[in-house]
């Protein structure tokens, strides 16, 4: 096999990796990476930062509070670290009470 390694993208934006032997030792691999729709702003500022912090925490177990304060910031348009500290305390209450 002159190509033994191969990457490519589907039509529906899914990756594709291909490893043929001799380079895959125990046979072919084949992996197919499939990505969700993207949310675009419209959706994201709808949802709501504490939203879309819980639909994050569901598929993502370990996103922690810097990440609310990133969401919450992109919805207001505000960058995370000059949040009011009255605004930083309601997220820390809703993040600690998925704990």
């Amino acid at each position: 096999v002159s190509h033994p390694i191969v990457d490519a993208r589907l039509e529906n934006g899914s990756r594709v990796h291909v490893v043929l032997p001799p380079v895959a030792l125990d046979g072919p691999v084949v992996t197919i990476r499939k990505f969700p729709e993207p949310i675009t702003v419209e959706k994201l500022i709808q949802t709501g930062s504490k939203q879309a912090f819980l639909q994050l925490k569901q598929e993502y177990p370990n996103v922690c509070l810097v990440h609310l304060y990133t969401l919450e910031g992109a919805i207001t348009n505000v960058e995370f670290n000059c949040l009011s500290e009255e605004k930083k305390k309601e997220l820390k209450e809703f993040s600690d009470f998925l704990k």
